[in-house]
């Protein structure tokens, strides 16, 4: 069995997350190649250590410019934040390392074609981390769609809410950044329910779009990790520089129509990841709260039994459900990232680019860019003037 060596850069919450994809990957999906957990870097040294021990690296640096140029390293994973991407991934490339970066790919549209042509260029696999693709339940949603089980498509709507920076007085965290983060609830949550439109439905052709940033100001930071964060405790503020929430409509290639919704200003939603889809034969509804279940309903059923059914997705008939547990033991988020990584070290062992990789990433940011410019413009955009 071929084995993959990894280096990864990053510890915190993605981190986290990549690091048990990698480790149960050989337990659960033992016909594909095995990652090879090598070495882990972050900028502080007591942190990345520690994380180094607690999720079962080989070792660990603070550099990760030596990183990349280890011989022993086969695959760089980058789930820093936003602002590294680029300039690592351009380094692994060169290295001539296979790529894994968590989304969105980069800052700007401009920087991720860079990334994408770097890795063409470099002839190797590159991946990006769009892992809700990965649920067995948005798996079986593409199934009914590619095969023509509910009929032309006439909409496609997503939303995406969250409501951890509701509090006014929550930190300034670098997701609230754009030098850091890029934007806000649109290429962080927003980046997700376009790339689950492309996957789901196609490409889409032109957006218009609003945002707003709600809380102006927060108290600076004394700590942060993933979501959480604590102030620094004196009445120092920084300005919020990214959006709270973006809603957008689009239209697709295949005449579909789209609306899309992203805010973390939305309490009691968690993580509301949702979409529903409608065609000429049924529809299709979604959320990640409940991400073992697809709503299902087709226009076809009996008059007296019509409705939505609840398709329990646990089945081994359902995408890498066979590999777990007997039906109805359902799965959760950490099962998102173990299939994507699946599908990582399944490319890399045949050869060939796996999905969805940097050229979707572009794609994505195009959309994202777009929407921007619908919004300082007020008009509609569309995608292929970028």
């Amino acid at each position: 069995m071929k084995q993959v060596r990894v280096g990864m850069i990053g510890y915190k919450f993605m981190g986290k997350a990549h690091s048990h994809a990698y480790r149960d990957v050989p337990m659960f999906f033992p016909k594909v190649a095995k990652p090879v957990m090598k070495a882990i870097c972050g900028r502080s040294a007591e942190g990345v250590r520690q994380a180094a021990e607690q999720f079962g690296w080989e070792s660990w640096g603070t550099d990760w410019r030596e990183l990349v140029q280890r011989d022993d390293i086969d695959l760089i994973d980058i789930n820093a934040p936003s602002d590294a991407h680029k300039e690592i991934a351009l380094a692994a490339a060169a290295a001539g390392k296979h790529v894994f970066c968590e989304k969105p790919l980069a800052l700007t549209l401009a920087d991720s074609r860079e990334m994408l042509q770097a890795a063409e260029a470099a002839g190797v696999k590159h991946m990006v981390g769009f892992n809700y693709r990965f649920a067995p339940a948005v798996q079986l949603a593409k199934k009914l769609i590619e095969e023509g089980r509910l009929g032309q498509i006439y909409h496609f709507r997503a939303w995406f809410l969250q409501d951890w920076i509701v509090d006014p007085q929550f930190p300034l965290v670098w997701r609230l950044q754009k030098e850091i983060a890029g934007s806000g609830s649109h290429g962080d949550l927003g980046a997700h329910l376009i790339d689950l439109a492309h996957f789901l439905i196609g490409n889409l052709t032109e957006v218009i779009g609003m945002s707003e940033t709600f809380i102006k100001e927060r108290p600076l930071p004394s700590s942060m990790t993933g979501l959480s964060a604590k102030g620094s405790g004196d009445a120092a503020k920084g300005p919020v520089t990214v959006d709270d929430a973006t809603l957008f409509m689009a239209r697709f290639e295949s005449g579909a129509l789209g609306s899309f919704e992203a805010t973390r200003f939305a309490p009691g939603h968690r993580c509301t990841n949702a979409f529903e889809i409608n065609g000429s034969k049924g529809s299709v509804k979604f959320d990640f709260e409940r991400m073992n279940e697809l709503q299902v309903y087709f226009t076809g059923d009996a008059d007296d039994v019509q409705g939505f059914r609840r398709v329990l997705a646990t089945d081994p008939a359902h995408a890498y459900a066979d590999a777990w547990w007997p039906p109805g033991h359902t799965i959760g988020y950490e099962h998102t990232f173990i299939h994507e990584t699946v599908e990582l070290m399944q490319a890399i062992e045949e050869g060939r680019q796996p999905v969805p990789n940097f050229a979707d990433g572009v794609k994505c940011q195009q959309v994202l860019e777009a929407v921007d410019w619908s919004i300082e413009q007020r008009r509609w955009v569309r995608i292929e003037e970028l």
